[in-house]
């Protein structure tokens, strides 16, 4: 495409695989070298598309059996990508691709695939930090300024805010993330998996009407979920259940509006430090509306606002590793073969923001 730098995202963490090519239109100026480009207005979206790994209800997703289901639909995906984006391969500018933080065995096969793309077609390799990832791309998305970030997903919960070319890390959980939270207590349940756990007990917490009393853990700007969730296990035995008259709605209303809360608190406490009159809400967890109902409510009483994408963008997807990736491609970053590894923890403060001075 003329006029514009494009990239090739691949993301494969979780049990998502995500394929996505973004354009970032650009100028030209009658000066040599990579500084006669610079990205100006909004990018593009060309293609972000998506297949999951679903187990049976009641079972969660392991490594092994998420990683041969990339390997399977990888090639046609990205086959497919391209041919929904109109381009060709050799149009691209860079190859983007999760680099952590993840699963082993899914992040690998997926960057297997990312650096032999890189080699087969000569373009640039670019490692992404998953979480950045999420945020470049709700930024580029919603508008949002200079937000508190609130990352939430099936492998992490963090309240973050940008300072010093960094994402700093306010608060975060001490144990499991607010996501395999949710998606655990689906599994005892035996709610199906299809199309994510997660959406399926927002759904059942609309039909709950009494609220269940649970272990409510703020430890500073620290959440912990553990503790909430052996208690509404315990909650959710069929002898305890009957004899209070609860039922699963009622333990799926009162998880969600438990945990929202805990998170409500903690990043009202980041934008009161931080002076934040926006939050923004990334993650796949950022989709439920009951989420975004509460912290909206704390945001507007405080004279602010909440941004928040749908599923397209919350989950993960291609296409934000794309972004990401873009953007540090403008800074002339490359990820060299050695250094292409994958890695489980990769820290979001980690991450040198380039791209950003302000």
């Amino acid at each position: 495409m003329k006029g514009y730098q494009l990239c090739l995202g691949i993301e494969g963490s979780a049990n998502k695989l995500g394929i996505g090519i973004i354009a970032h239109p650009i100028d030209n100026f009658e000066t040599d070298g990579p500084e006669s480009m610079r990205v100006t207005g909004k990018a593009k979206v060309l293609s972000n598309l998506r297949h999951t790994y679903i187990t049976p209800p009641g079972e969660g997703f392991q490594p092994n059996h998420t990683a041969k289901h990339h390997k399977q639909h990888i090639t046609r995906l990205v086959r497919d990508a391209f041919d929904e984006a109109g381009v060709h391969p050799a149009e691209i500018d860079c190859i983007a691709f999760t680099q952590g933080p993840g699963m082993g065995g899914p992040l690998q096969s997926c960057a297997l695939v990312a650096r032999a793309l890189s080699l087969l077609w000569r373009k640039p390799l670019i490692g992404v930090n998953h979480c950045v990832g999420h945020i470049e791309m709700g930024r580029e998305i919603t508008g949002a300024q200079n937000p508190v970030v609130l990352y939430v997903s099936g492998g992490n919960t963090q309240v973050i805010a940008y300072s010093g070319q960094r994402y700093r890390i306010f608060g975060e959980t001490l144990d499991v993330a607010v996501g395999n939270c949710l998606d655990r207590f689906a599994r005892i349940i035996r709610l199906p998996n299809d199309p994510a756990p997660g959406y399926n007990i927002e759904q059942s917490a609309k039909r709950g009407r009494k609220y269940v009393e649970l272990p409510y853990t703020v430890k500073g700007m620290d959440v912990s979920f553990s503790g909430i969730l052996a208690s509404i296990e315990t909650l959710a035995q069929k002898q305890y259940m009957s004899k209070h008259a609860i039922t699963p709605d009622d333990l799926c209303f009162s998880l969600q509006e438990t945990l929202f809360a805990m998170l409500v608190e903690i990043t009202e406490r980041a934008m009161a430090h931080t002076g934040a009159s926006q939050v923004l809400i990334v993650g796949g967890v950022g989709s439920n509306e009951r989420l975004q109902e509460m912290m909206g409510a704390m945001a507007r009483e405080r004279g602010g606002s909440v941004f928040a994408t749908d599923e397209r963008f919350c989950i993960d997807n291609g296409i934000m590793i794309a972004q990401a990736g873009l953007l540090a491609h403008r800074m002339r970053q490359r990820t060299s073969l050695d250094n292409s590894q994958c890695t489980q923890r990769f820290r979001t403060d980690e991450v040198f923001v380039e791209w950003r001075d302000d």
